[in-house]
């Protein structure tokens, strides 16, 4: 009979041959019956109703492609990597589920779940540099701080300054007066300020309070394309998959109002390359926006107008 081998150079198996013909290893048909079985009387009810299904998957997968104890190993290192390199600041485990396509698959399952309307506006992903409690500002104000001429990016920033404003509205078209505005983007070099030691803290990110008419608007810089890091163990995910690292520009959003669903979405510059190919497979065609020349505002040379539709929830 066939036997399965390791490749001592890869760790991957090799079918052998039984009287001149490759034949596929058999495994128990019914040990995944018996892992699913072992399930308590007394279990979660949403594990009751998730664990089949995700045990059905996993063996499933781990005999389509013959899975061995060395890859199995690797794939355990692989995960405690990205959770020992996570921490307030950046979440590695998160970025291996972008790259993989997963957390733009749940966010699309959850919006369409929770939806109420067809005319909200889509949601995006978080991403793993979102940070809690940035400032509140007044509108009209500017989330770029202590910009001055010794910055490496100076002049990029002010060639892509831009003054962005907008409403919050309900699906039936009403505004939302106090809904909250919370802004955030990379510097021109590509890097959120988290991982920039030569940023202040906070910058590049606000948050607004809708007016009477819902509406906010602040200052900011058109988005630029950047590499997701690269340095860690998904960067070595994606070097082994021969993919780039890069996501187009853009700016994160997260708007809430009470009584409404919060809404975690990105607006995309339709000027970047990057648009078709993002390393993260979030982008939406209703999240790419066209920023327009501005005139007479010495603060910005361009402008952005998007209102955001939230759901009842």
């Amino acid at each position: 009979m066939g036997q399965m081998i390791p490749d001592m150079a890869s760790g991957t198996p090799m079918a052998l041959k039984a009287n001149g013909v490759s034949k596929k290893p058999q495994y128990d048909p019914t040990f995944k019956d018996k892992v699913i079985a072992a399930t308590g009387p007394n279990a979660d009810p949403r594990l009751v109703q998730v664990m089949p299904s995700l045990v059905r998957h996993l063996h499933a997968f781990a005999c389509e492609v013959n899975l061995t104890v060395a890859e199995w190993m690797a794939a355990v290192e692989f995960i405690n990597e990205c959770g020992k390199m996570s921490d307030d600041r950046r979440n590695e485990t998160q970025l291996l589920c972008d790259i993989v396509g997963l957390e733009s698959l749940v966010d699309e399952i959850t919006s369409k779940m929770l939806a109420t309307s067809h005319s909200e506006t889509p949601s995006a992903i978080l991403g793993p540099f979102y940070r809690h409690d940035a400032p509140l500002l007044p509108n009209g104000s500017s989330i770029v701080r202590n910009l001055s001429p010794s910055v490496s990016w100076y002049e990029q920033a002010v060639a892509d300054s831009a003054f962005v404003t907008g409403r919050v509205l309900s699906s039936s078209g009403a505004p939302i007066k106090g809904a909250i505005v919370d802004a955030w983007h990379s510097a021109p070099n590509g890097l959120y300020e988290q991982q920039d030691e030569s940023q202040p803290d906070m910058n590049f990110r606000g948050r607004f309070e809708t007016d009477e008419e819902g509406r906010y608007a602040f200052y900011a810089l058109r988005p630029v394309p950047y590499p997701i890091p690269d340095d860690g163990p998904a960067g070595k995910l994606l070097t082994l998959l021969d993919r780039h690292p890069y996501r187009p520009g853009h700016i994160h959003f997260i708007v809430s109002a009470p009584g409404y669903r919060a809404l975690t979405t990105q607006l995309y510059d339709d000027r970047d390359e990057y648009i078709a190919k993002d390393a993260v497979f979030a982008v939406k065609d209703d999240l790419v926006v066209k920023f327009s020349p501005r005139e007479g505002d010495p603060q910005a040379r361009w402008s952005l107008e998007y209102d955001f539709i939230l759901g009842r929830g």
